[in-house]
């Protein structure tokens, strides 16, 4: 069969599952695309192809022994540096960390391997997962598939490269602040960052997390169709001890009314003309597909979501994240700490108080929202895609690109998920809308996903662009 790899994933299991192509033919084609235009983005910065091909002979001896070989039956998926993967370094981005060998995988390593999913390879993020840029003095820059001039996203900037190139079918990322969102956005792929406690986590290599990291950093998938999602969510969200946050939540919850809001400037963002027509765009796509659809001019508090979600990232051990970054000498990393010094610092234990009192209050408000409202659409950012290194130009473009991403920060505040949904393209940029439901109604934010994709034309792989017309 040619081009295995521009299979949905999907699709691809199933053709597995029903041996109408091998898990070996699978893992073959995913490494000759990735020996093929990894080169030009650098996206997957380690990858092991004996291993890649003895994962998949594993998957077909299951299926010629008769045995169910899972949901993900042989489909590659890509895996973030900054997780635990037995055998590898989980750099994090760091050259301080390029020793750090985990001994046993992450929860969702472990779970995505349990549902027949082949480890492909590792992929790159910057230093420390701070940007929405990828690159880092270990594995070097990430670059944009479509447009080399523009950011790939960040922190998972990797995935997002490689899903979008047709490196694997489903992508690994984590996001606390827009880690999987915004690379989906700025790649053309889709990307879910689940609720706090869908996806079990937990680093061995590395010391506990803060509470910040603790109530708002997720696991979650990235890939080219909605419906790659929703079974890739489902095979990374099996349970695990070893996360206390872990929640046993049902992935389908009750019906409710196909009702969303369309808020096309949330809270002061003031998005340029091309988001605004993007997500007036997936509104008129909603309604076509049977939504009631009301515009709304208000929301409950996103800015002082942001505020207090960038306290609790940056703010919490401050200090010793800037020495860390000293140590590291890696100039993105440092910019985003001390362009953000005057927001996040000082930092003590009345501050903490003050912000988790104040969460459950926004909590609380945005529950009763998303009650009236089951489904949320706004932007992901307020522009498109910026240029990549943009956040370190100079002080302007820093604020600027700290400004445009309130939706992305102030969402994992109140341990929401959130979905970004690729609709278009403004010429090689990519565009998307936000969608935003309830908590642990993931199958919601699905559901308006695939009905603003159906609308629109497909995300297929796209080979790098290398210049010209």
């Amino acid at each position: 069969m040619k081009d295995i790899w521009r299979l949905p994933a999907e699709e691809l299991a199933g053709l597995i599952r029903s041996k109408q192509v091998s898990a070996k033919e699978a893992a073959t084609a995913a490494l000759a695309r990735l020996d093929a235009v990894n080169p030009a983005i650098n996206a997957v910065i380690d990858h092991r192809p004996d291993e890649v091909l003895s994962q998949a002979a594993e998957v077909d001896a299951a299926i010629a022994r008769g045995e169910d070989p899972g949901p993900l039956a042989g489909v590659p998926v890509t895996i973030k540096a900054n997780i635990d993967q037995a055998g590898y370094a989980n750099t994090n981005g760091l050259k301080m960390q390029r020793d750090l060998i985990a001994r046993d995988n992450s929860p969702v390593v472990d779970s995505l391997r349990k549902a027949g999913a082949v480890m492909l390879g590792r992929t790159n993020c910057p230093a420390f997962c701070y940007r929405w840029f990828t690159t880092n003095l270990i594995h070097g820059n990430t670059k944009n598939p479509r447009d080399p001039s523009i950011t790939p996203g960040g922190s998972s900037g990797g995935a997002g490269a490689a899903v979008a190139a047709g490196i694997g079918h489903i992508a690994h990322g984590t996001d606390i602040a827009g880690s999987i969102r915004y690379p989906a956005y700025a790649n053309g792929v889709h990307g879910l960052r689940p609720t706090t406690g869908r996806i079990a986590a937990f680093n061995a290599a590395l010391p506990e997390r803060t509470i910040g990291a603790q109530i708002a950093a997720v696991s979650g998938p990235l890939a080219r169709t909605i419906g790659d999602l929703r079974i890739s969510l489902a095979a990374m969200s099996a349970p695990d001890a070893r996360d206390p946050w872990w929640v046993p939540a049902p992935l389908e919850g009750p019906p409710m009314p196909k009702r969303a809001a369309v808020c096309v400037d949330p809270d002061g963002l003031d998005p340029v003309a091309e988001v605004k027509a993007a997500v007036a765009d997936a509104a008129k796509r909603l309604e076509r597909a049977g939504w009631t659809v009301e515009e709304v001019t208000s929301l409950p508090p996103l800015k002082e979501a942001a505020e207090h979600q960038t306290r609790l990232w940056l703010g919490d051990n401050y200090e010793g994240q800037l020495a860390a970054a000293e140590r590291e000498g890696d100039p993105g990393a440092l910019a985003c700490l001390r362009g953000n010094r005057s927001k996040v610092y000082p930092f003590d234990h009345l501050t903490l108080s003050k912000i988790l009192t104040r969460r459950a209050t926004l909590v609380r408000d945005w529950s009763l929202f998303l009650e009236k409202y089951p489904v949320l659409v706004m932007p992901v950012s307020g522009e498109l895609p910026f240029p990549d290194e943009f956040d370190t130009k100079d002080e302007t473009s820093f604020a600027r690109v700290w400004h445009a991403q309130l939706p992305q920060i102030a969402i994992p505040f109140m341990g929401l998920p959130g979905l970004t949904v690729t609709t278009g393209l403004v010429g090689r940029v990519p565009v998307g809308v936000h969608v935003v439901a309830g908590r642990y109604r993931e199958d919601l934010c699905l559901l308006a996903g695939e009905a603003i994709e159906a609308g629109g034309l497909p995300s297929s792989p796209v080979d790098p662009y290398r210049g010209g017309t």
